[in-house]
């Protein structure tokens, strides 16, 4: 599978691995399907894998070290994300931040230098693994100000160090990304939801910066986490009930993609990648079938005039 190097060595294939589902999201599997989902991903020939200590409480990093542990390390690449470390649990139940995980422990904000120090060593810890190849500021949306003046330095620091080859920032939303880029030297960041055939809404406020800046740029949340993901546009958008308007765009985004003989996720995976500053797209998959199919769709070309086509119709912005 192509890939492409970011910061200083770091490469990243162009479709990436997301591991939030194997943390649990929303509905529970086993960790024999866990392992299946990430062997599968390997056999598809991605060779990125992206987690975190918030997905199923540190699930999805014990699930995913555990299932990467045995391959040469250095044939893949891989990312986790600080600013949210985890305590003690104060009350027992279940989690309630959408993973089906009990409620070990309790997600505690901490974007100090001592905090992303604690938490690379705990994802370490959690993953069993010596290294971390890329560490991203996860979720700064309240905490801009110790995020960009204590952990950025932190991460920098590491990377100067050797100790990480590529530092950046994940987020649901373009603003506050654009800010990383603009005010620090952050090697790429990860976009959640806001380049897609239904929003694209960071299109013009971050991407032009991210090129300009050399900046990468990886996709997230390319499904909207549902709506795109089948043909038929049935499901949630941004975790919730999709909208009847949202619904009706996608299903004539659906309608145009069958004229030229493309299913409506196989255009929602190759959208980002026509922009030059997008370096990869990051699919979450929860079964070896879900890996498969995602990587049977990103291998299928989609013909140039669907885009012109879509464009023509206002259903996405002109290239």
């Amino acid at each position: 599978m192509p890939s492409r190097t970011v910061g200083r060595g770091a490469r990243v294939t162009r479709l990436g691995f997301g591991a939030a589902p194997i943390g649990n999201l929303f509905s529970a599997i086993s960790d024999e399907q866990a392992r299946e989902t990430v062997d599968a991903a390997w056999a598809a020939g991605i060779r990125y894998f992206d987690t975190a200590p918030h997905y199923g409480l540190g699930l999805s990093e014990r699930r995913l070290g555990a299932a990467l542990l045995d391959r040469p390390r250095d044939s893949y690449t891989l990312s986790t994300k600080i600013g949210r470390l985890l305590g003690p649990a104060t009350r027992p139940g279940r989690d309630d931040q959408g993973f089906d995980v009990p409620a070990t422990h309790r997600r505690v904000w901490d974007f100090s230098r001592d905090g992303v120090r604690r938490s690379i060593e705990e994802s370490l810890e959690r993953l069993g693994h010596d290294t971390i190849d890329i560490v991203l500021i996860h979720d700064a949306d309240d905490h801009w100000a110790p995020a960009v003046g204590e952990a950025y330095p932190a991460l920098a620091e590491l990377r100067d160090q050797g100790v990480v080859k590529a530092i950046g920032a994940g987020m649901n939303q373009w603003e506050m990304l654009a800010g990383f880029v603009k005010e620090t030297d952050v090697d790429l960041v990860m976009l959640a939801g806001r380049y897609t055939l239904l929003d694209q809404s960071g299109a013009a406020g971050l991407l032009p910066l991210c090129q300009e800046r050399g900046v990468s740029v990886l996709v997230a949340g390319v499904f909207n986490s549902g709506l795109l993901a089948t043909h038929e546009a049935t499901g949630t958008y941004e975790y919730a009930p999709a909208p009847g308007a949202l619904v009706q765009r996608a299903r004539r985004i659906a309608a145009v993609c069958e004229r030229y003989g493309v299913t409506l996720p196989q255009a929602a995976l190759a959208f980002p990648l026509r922009h030059p500053a997008v370096t990869a797209v990051v699919a979450g998959a929860r079964s070896a079938q879900e890996v498969e199919r995602n990587a049977a769709l990103a291998a299928t070309p989609v013909p140039d005039a669907l885009w012109t086509a879509l464009a023509e119709e206002s259903l996405i912005a002109p290239a």
